[in-house]
């Protein structure tokens, strides 16, 4: 069964969530304390960590500095997710 735009763009956003929570746990954080570092609402990273918000760049950096690390590190780590190896065009694919 083909996968609908929504569901792929939903892959995407889960896999830079488990890279967010990755790090965080890496970093032993809670996700208060991520929200607190990086000027954002604990729910709201509670959100990005299950995939449930499309992140800004803005965003993305602020969560980088907060973790102390590139964010390249952080697309990396989301890029190798089997949700994104596997077919990383597929989010333009037409519906």
């Amino acid at each position: 069964m083909r996968k609908s735009k929504q569901q792929r763009k939903n892959l995407i956003l889960k896999s830079f969530g488990e890279a967010v929570r990755n790090r965080r746990l890496d970093k032993k954080m809670t996700q208060e304390e991520l929200g607190d570092a990086a000027q954002l609402h604990r729910t709201y990273i509670t959100d990005i960590e299950n995939g449930l918000r499309n992140l800004s760049f803005l965003t993305m950096m602020r969560l980088s500095v907060a973790l102390d690390l590139p964010l390249s590190e952080l697309l990396a780590e989301a890029e190798s997710s089997d949700g994104w190896h596997n077919d990383p065009k597929a989010f333009l694919k037409p519906e």
